[in-house]
């Protein structure tokens, strides 16, 4: 029985994680506090930016104190990245993530990244002693938070991300406490370092906006897969070709200004068709090696929701579970579960994603009288939102503890009705992001197969995309993509009730069981996080309406005329 901390501090997305016995009790991401997306915007050598607040926000939700953590798990091992080798990385050791000898050359190294830690943490961490802190290599962290949190006694497992400290996939099997190694991909070859450089060539932001590249594919066609099939191959295995695109003789750079340039489009649909053509390929030879019917997965990769749904329509596994923080994040989350179960403590499946903060009835009450605006507590929340929603207004959902990972999973949200069409450019303009960008549905549980089809259902995380059915589609426009998909969150009355009860209220005045649900931020912003930070973006945004705890702010009562 242990308490594990994981910290993801070395790449992007900086977070941290409580285990307690085997159970995820708590997980936030570092920009949430900081305001800071990706924990990168304005950091000299951002790569350094530790988890301070989020590690302290932890410990806080799980009511615990410095001294009663048993263990510091890091999702990064430096003397691997030092090496430059695969080595035995799979059969990492508590105390020794690695595997590396006693007399170990780079273990100066692996204790000066625990003693940094321990500085810039500060009193978070002051009495938590040098040798509880561990390292694990980064795609054993990202396998143990696909393995661990799934609903899975075992699983064939799946990791592919740009890079960890030397490679950049890693294929295995867990019993559900532990994970073998089947194959790792040595670097330079990586599927999402050719995504990433992809985001780049087209004028995006590399190991961030690889979402906006996806969407824009849905916008081209494949006009090159004959070479990029001869560029990006498999070798047979469970191991692949992936470097040194000439990007220049396929399209000229972008902008990265939201036009819909065909060449540009094109480009992006080709790499994105045959991405999910390997990853198809490597969960077949997975599948010929595991015999598993159930198939986890993690890593940056993983949040490519269409890729995600051809594994599941066209794979060989009857299941697909995708960490909800599947970018490295996550990685937080998995190296404090890899540590528990090298402890001995067997890991619990993840009942929600929302493992973050929240605040109380009086905290918010607290935060709205001194922002100095009217508000309301109505009698019936849910009903009083489905009000605004059907006659178009724009809400801003606050509720409960926040999402752990980068999708907006009805706690931090905004809404709309999905039934008029130009309510996709309405919240576009809102959050200030390319008119090419999707919104997606939340829908009720007992209504998602009457209305969509294909990718897994239920499907609550929102990592999947789905066939919008015939006769839907005129009658939910602003979430139908270009290609005739939604990427829909399914909500279960029993797991989100207040959610759901929301979703029933709108359904009985539309008869549209579902609602436009987009993440509560502005671009280039964080997901909010506090009420303060939920304040903040109503004000500064066209939004009609605030529900924030039992709560309603009108923006008519604060600001007058809406438009």
């Amino acid at each position: 029985m242990a308490v594990v901390l994981g910290i993801n501090a070395v790449f992007h997305d900086p977070a941290a994680a409580i285990v307690r016995d085997g159970v995820v009790v708590a997980a936030a991401e570092e920009e949430r506090f900081s305001r800071r997306k990706h924990g990168k915007e304005a950091v000299p050598f951002s790569t350094w930016e530790l988890p301070i607040a989020a590690a302290r926000s932890c410990l806080d939700l799980a009511g615990l104190a410095p001294e009663d953590v048993d263990a510091v798990a890091y999702s990064y091992d430096p003397m691997l990245a030092a090496t430059a080798t695969v080595g035995d990385a799979g059969g990492a050791t508590v105390g020794d993530a690695s595997g590396a000898a006693a007399d170990d050359p780079w273990e100066p190294m692996r204790t000066l990244y625990a003693r940094r830690a321990r500085q810039f943490l500060g009193a978070a961490l002051v009495e938590v002693p040098q040798e509880r802190f561990h390292h694990v290599p980064h795609h054993v962290a990202h396998a143990a938070s696909a393995w661990g949190p799934a609903p899975f006694d075992s699983s064939a497992v799946m990791v592919l991300d740009g890079r960890g400290e030397s490679t950049s996939f890693l294929a295995g099997r867990s019993d559900g406490g532990s994970l073998e190694v089947l194959a790792r991909q040595p670097l330079p070859d990586s599927l999402g370092l050719v995504y990433e450089e992809l985001t780049a060539h087209l004028g995006y932001r590399r190991s961030s906006d690889e979402y906006k590249v996806m969407a824009l594919a849905s916008y081209g066609r494949p006009a090159h897969l004959d070479r990029f099939r001869r560029l990006i191959r498999t070798d047979g295995d469970l191991g692949f070709r992936a470097r040194d695109v000439p990007w220049a003789e396929f399209a000229p750079p972008g902008r990265g200004d939201g036009s819909l340039d065909p060449v540009h489009a094109d480009l992006a649909s080709t790499v994105q068709t045959r991405l999910e053509e390997v990853l198809l390929e490597l969960a077949g030879r997975l599948h010929e090696r595991t015999g598993e019917r159930a198939l986890v997965m993690a890593g940056g990769v993983a949040l490519n929701c269409v890729a995600n749904s051809r594994v599941y329509e066209d794979g060989p596994f009857d299941d697909v579970w995708v960490q909800p923080a599947a970018g490295d994040a996550g990685t937080a989350l998995g190296a404090a579960v890899h540590v528990a179960a090298a402890l001995g403590d067997r890991p619990v499946p993840m009942a929600t994603a929302a493992l973050g903060p929240s605040w109380t009835d009086d905290e918010v009450a607290a935060a709205l009288h001194a922002a100095a605006v009217p508000f309301e507590r109505p009698t019936d929340l849910a009903e009083s939102v489905a009000d605004v929603l059907a006659a178009d207004g724009i809400v801003a959902w606050h509720q409960g503890r926040s999402e752990f990972g980068p999708r907006a999973l009805g706690h931090r949200s905004l809404l709309a009705h999905p039934g008029h069409e130009r309510n996709l450019e309405r919240l576009n303009d809102v959050k200030g992001r390319e008119q090419f960008r999707p919104v997606a549905p939340m829908v009720m549980l007992e209504a998602a197969k009457d209305v969509f089809e294909g990718g897994p259902l239920p499907s609550p995380h929102m990592l999947f995309t789905h066939r919008v059915r015939p006769g839907w589609e005129e009658r939910i426009p602003a979430v139908v993509h270009v290609d005739g998909t939604a990427r829909a969150q399914t909500v279960a009355r029993d797991d989100e009730p207040l959610v759901h009860a929301m979703l029933d209220a709108f359904r009985r005045r539309t008869g549209l069981p579902l609602v436009v649900n987009t993440s509560l931020n502005t671009a280039g912003r964080p997901m909010v996080d506090s009420p303060r930070d939920a304040l903040e973006c109503f004000g500064s945004a066209p939004i009609d309406a605030l529900a924030i705890g039992p709560f309603l702010v009108r923006r008519r009562d604060c600001f007058g005329a809406v438009r």
